[in-house]
């Protein structure tokens, strides 16, 4: 009898230790991207600020400290896949999350698959990430192609022509076939007329630009030339070609701050985005603001500290879902379909191919002199809810 006692005593505290045991959470960015290291810190900065506001700043999710292990893959596949075997393997991670650029995020997908592991990413754009070659394992807090596409084809429903121009890799060739489907699906009057792409590290748009202007100053009106670049714009590179002649309204896709600080110049052009810090009204967001303008001279957050964020939120409402369990069945059971909120609002992975569904936004660009301040950018047209973006499910055979 004593044995017996003495047995399930120490089974008991086997399992608080076990229980007790650090919850490991990498977190791969692609912060040594020349192009794209903005975006890789601040999601870093923005799913530590998740971590602290959604654990009330105790670090701790259902008596396990979380411990943040953070890599970079400089934006390259290879190393992207190196890094998240390295990560479940020899750091024993429960959940990872990433990465930056689509096409490292893609590369990690059928690592995740073999380890049977579970991958968050953020804040790759990719549909393809929950499409062509989604797998169980795989959760997307960040937005896909669609989310972009069907929110600017919301906010393009009336009669008009338009011309793209894309980054000549998966964002910007998924972006624009993307555009193409939503506008057709959501019966806006807007034709294409013309794409462009150009490879990401161009600094002369010259032509381009000028095979745009020629085919829509033959396009009937209004006419809109649509900017859908990842890191540096080129808006103001193509008005130096003097659309305007033509009737040709510039348009700028949604964007990181200091970008979106000089388009003044485009005032009452309007155009959607994923996030704007000024836009969502929820109490996440409110602290996100105000914590970030403490600690990061004055500058509210920007589009990736939001995405940062919203995976921080999936991982802890996950393991509060699973009462501390890293296990991956139990994830995956607690996690499809799961809602969490996040600084747009609530998100919600969708069961069939594990994309968070989210709001997004149109905006209008604000004059200078109508801005109250450096970082009052824009204003919101409406907030256009997630049931109102027809986002495909892509994963099927």
């Amino acid at each position: 009898m004593r044995n017996t006692v003495w047995a399930a005593i120490s089974l008991l505290a086997c399992t608080a230790l076990a229980q007790a045991a650090p919850l490991k959470v990498a977190l791969i960015t692609s912060k040594s991207h020349p192009a794209f290291e903005a975006y890789a810190r601040q999601t870093e900065a923005g799913f530590m600020l998740g971590l602290e506001y959604l654990t009330q700043g105790t670090m701790m999710v259902e008596g396990r400290k979380i411990v943040v292990i953070n890599k970079d893959d400089q934006g390259k596949p290879d190393m992207a896949k190196a890094l998240l075997t390295e990560a479940y393997v020899d750091d024993g991670a429960d959940i990872v999350v990433g990465t930056t650029t689509s096409g490292a995020a893609l590369a990690m997908l059928p690592v995740a698959a073999e380890m049977k592991k579970v991958l968050v990413v953020e804040a790759a754009v990719a549909s393809d990430i929950t499409g062509k070659f989604y797998n169980r394992y795989i959760f997307k807090t960040s937005r896909n192609s669609f989310h972009d596409a069907c929110a600017g084809a919301a906010a393009t429903m009336a009669p008009a022509s338009l011309a793209f121009l894309a980054q000549d890799n998966v964002f910007g060739k998924d972006g624009i076939a993307a555009a193409r489907d939503c506008l057709s699906k959501m019966g806006s009057k807007a034709k294409v007329v013309h794409e462009e792409y150009a490879p990401p590290a161009s600094t002369d748009f010259t032509a381009p630009g000028q095979r745009l202007i020629d085919a829509l100053k033959k396009a009937p009106e209004p006419r809109f030339l649509v900017v859908a670049w990842a890191g540096s714009s080129p808006v103001n590179k193509l008005a130096n070609l003097q659309p305007g002649r033509y009737n040709i309204t510039l348009v700028p896709g949604g964007n990181l701050l200091p970008v979106m600080k000089g388009w003044s110049a485009y005032a009452g052009s309007e155009g959607s985005l994923y996030y704007y810090y000024d836009f969502p009204t929820n109490a996440m967001n409110r602290w996100l603001v105000a914590e970030h303008k403490k600690r990061f001279a004055g500058t509210p957050p920007d589009f990736f500290v939001a995405g940062g964020a919203a995976a921080a939120s999936a991982v802890v409402q996950a393991l509060r879902a699973t009462k501390g369990s890293s296990d991956t069945e139990k994830l995956i059971t607690a996690m499809e379909g799961m809602n969490f909120e996040t600084p747009k609002g609530t998100m919600t992975f969708r069961k069939e191919d594990h994309q968070a569904m989210q709001p997004m936004y149109h905006f209008r660009i604000k004059a200078k002199d109508k801005q109250k301040n450096e970082w009052d950018l824009l204003e919101l047209v409406r907030e256009i809810p997630a049931n109102q973006l027809p986002i495909p499910v892509n994963n099927k055979p």
